[in-house]
């Protein structure tokens, strides 16, 4: 079987020092007031995303398995 656990690093990680700095220009660009709902879209957005990677994932695997039995039968 294949593995498709392979790291994929689309965002280097961070530490705190740049999360406040993203922060900061959140709110220049935003203001307070719409920050909640930044925040509400964002993470809307983030979980639509790991659902559609996940789909694709799933899809990739059975796919992948099917192909797999698909040999053994041969």
């Amino acid at each position: 079987m294949v593995d498709l656990n392979l790291p994929i690093a689309l965002i280097p990680s961070f530490g705190w020092q740049e999360g406040l700095v993203i922060l900061a220009v959140v709110l220049l660009v935003f203001g307070p007031s719409k920050l909640p709902e930044v925040a509400e879209a964002m993470g809307k957005s983030i979980r639509k995303f790991k659902n559609a990677t996940r789909d694709v994932e799933d899809s990739i695997k059975d796919e992948v398995n099917r192909i797999d039995e698909g040999d053994k039968k041969d």
